[in-house]
């Protein structure tokens, strides 16, 4: 078995690495590296086994890696080691499995026990281990009454980017009722619909558009992260719409 650590972390890395050794005999090879690029250079040189990745890497990230790896090789065994449990990264790594994947996700915060019998479920094992604090977030982003769909969550981001209507129905290629109707659409899923909004002698407590990016925020749908990220993709959408 030919294991591939992937962690920026030095210190971190080096306790994955002497965590897995110790429950995983049968481990002929293991590479670390530093960052997500690296790890996908090295997988392409050789494909691994197994593979531990931590979420957020310099480069590209643990998501984009087992995207990455999981397009060419469905049956490789990822299980993700993260300091996170919020949605928004929930969300992308569940948009990415493959029906027939192995993986596991795992809490940094979870004890070392925790760690050892999950590399040992999905590396030995051959079971999916989740937390049970990431799979409830699963569950409630499966669910179909509170969940965002894909479009809603679109607009969320869209919103959160500072986009106008206009703008949003020209990158998402939809018509300028089409992104209204998504706004809408988000606004009553995050509770935000006219009806919903609190009034005062002022009228309207809350501005929706501007108030669903707190509401997403403090529900995990958005962080930091997460929008660094797509800054940087419609950025990207915005040189190739003006060249």
């Amino acid at each position: 078995m030919r294991l591939l650590i992937s962690e920026d972390d030095q210190l971190h890395r080096a306790f994955i690495a002497g965590v897995a050794k110790s429950v995983m005999p049968d481990v002929d090879e293991v590479i670390e590296t530093g960052n997500g690029q690296a790890a996908l250079e090295a997988f392409q040189a050789e494909p691994f086994d197994s593979v531990i990745l931590d979420l957020q890497m310099p480069e590209v990230t643990g998501v984009d890696v087992a995207k990455s790896i999981w397009s060419r090789h469905p049956q490789t065994r990822i299980v993700f080691w993260s300091n996170y449990s919020e949605e928004a990264y929930i969300r992308g790594i569940t948009r990415i499995v493959p029906e027939e994947a192995v993986y596991g996700y795992v809490l940094k915060s979870a004890p070392e026990e925790r760690l050892k019998l999950a590399l040992q479920g999905v590396f030995i094992g051959e079971q999916c281990v989740i937390d049970r604090e990431v799979r409830g977030v699963q569950q409630r982003s499966a669910n179909k009454v509170s969940a965002l769909t894909d479009t809603e969550f679109e607009a969320l981001v869209d919103v959160s980017l500072g986009l106008t209507d206009k703008a949003i129905a020209a990158r998402r290629h939809v018509s300028l009722r089409g992104a209204q109707s998504r706004l809408q659409f988000l606004y009553q899923k995050l509770g935000l619909d006219k009806s919903d909004v609190p009034c005062g002698s002022w009228g309207p407590s809350f501005n929706s558009r501007t108030r669903v990016i707190s509401v997403a925020m403090a529900r995990g749908l958005l962080n930091a992260d997460a929008l660094k990220q797509e800054e940087a993709k419609l950025q990207d959408w915005l040189r190739k719409t003006q060249s």
